[in-house]
């Protein structure tokens, strides 16, 4: 199911909601993950997928995306070479070399925690957030308290995939939330 406007008629959403797989039980018994690999797999989706945002995001003054770990390195890479934006990384604990800022957060099946380099975000960015999925809201709350932190204005966070049920787009305090589709 397509959410926003007008993408319920565009017809590459149905492209991109069938090529994504549902896998119960996982990372824990109760989970039904959606599964973005697949969707990687069939390059007229991926392409479907990535198009769609850059259409939404041109000419938007953006002027760094944000992606998070690890499949919004997946999605945020392509979109930033297309609208003319850096991409900045926002990676888990001990892995980005040099000096960071963190951010705790939680999520539906346990903790963790945000990392950026110091001095990739200045006082002028206005910052694209971007993730394969939004489900309670926490990582990209994390996200957002990152960026803002460092001085960036959040314009707003896209993600493939939205679990309604989660309510992640309430943690949200009002920041845009743009989704390609809800769960099946």
């Amino acid at each position: 199911m397509a959410c926003g406007e007008d993408k319920e008629q565009d017809p590459r959403i149905q492209g991109i909601a069938a090529s994504i797989r549902v896998v119960p039980d996982f990372p824990k018994k109760g989970i039904m993950f959606q599964d973005i690999t697949t969707l990687l797999l069939d390059p007229k989706a991926f392409k479907n997928t990535v198009d769609l945002f850059v259409e939404r995001y041109s000419g938007k003054n953006i002027s760094v995306v944000a992606g998070i770990e690890a499949r919004g390195f997946i999605f945020g890479p392509p979109i930033a070479l297309a609208i003319g934006a850096k991409f900045v990384p926002l990676r888990k604990p001990r892995k980005l070399p040099g000096e960071v800022i963190s951010e705790k957060y939680v999520l539906e099946y346990g903790t963790d925690c945000l990392e950026m380099h110091v001095g990739a975000i200045q006082p002028c960015d206005r910052a694209l957030v971007v993730d394969d999925l939004v489900a309670t809201g926490g990582t990209l709350r994390a996200a957002m308290n990152l960026l803002e932190r460092a001085g960036a204005e959040v314009v707003e966070c896209a993600c493939v995939i939205e679990l309604p049920e989660l309510k992640g787009r309430e943690r949200l305090n009002g920041k845009p939330l743009y989704v390609l589709m809800e769960s099946r």
